[in-house]
């Protein structure tokens, strides 16, 4: 199993980046796939999820307006879409992918990519 996250960079304070997160090694159209972010000294937190078709989806207050998550199913890949950042957006950003199965839970990461956010 694989998630590898890509995208990140150095931006400055209202500009965009687009995250991608590619997915092998599991069937990936089952599973709810997750961004969350860390930033130092900080918990890691939710920042979106996406339904295994991609029809429902729910954002964190924080990001709400600005950032937007989608999928592309035939593609094993998960994206985030943000826009308006703001320098409390720097984080090392992941990928996650959970499924549930009766009792059984699926839980995989990747490994992360750093977002600065600074003039």
């Amino acid at each position: 199993v694989q998630l590898v996250e890509s995208g990140g960079g150095l931006v400055q304070p209202g500009g965009s980046l687009r995250l991608s997160c590619a997915a092998s090694g599991f069937t990936f159209s089952t599973y709810v796939m997750s961004w969350y972010r860390q930033a130092p000294g900080k918990e890691r937190e939710l920042v979106a999820h996406i339904s295994s078709a991609g029809g429902i989806t729910n954002y964190a207050d924080f990001v709400k307006g600005r950032f937007t998550i989608s999928r592309r199913n035939a593609k094993n890949t998960v994206y985030l879409q943000m826009n308006s950042l703001k320098p409390e957006d720097t984080a090392v950003y992941y990928c996650n992918a959970n499924r549930r199965v009766g009792a059984a839970k699926y839980d995989y990461w990747g490994q992360g990519t750093q977002v600065t956010v600074s003039s």
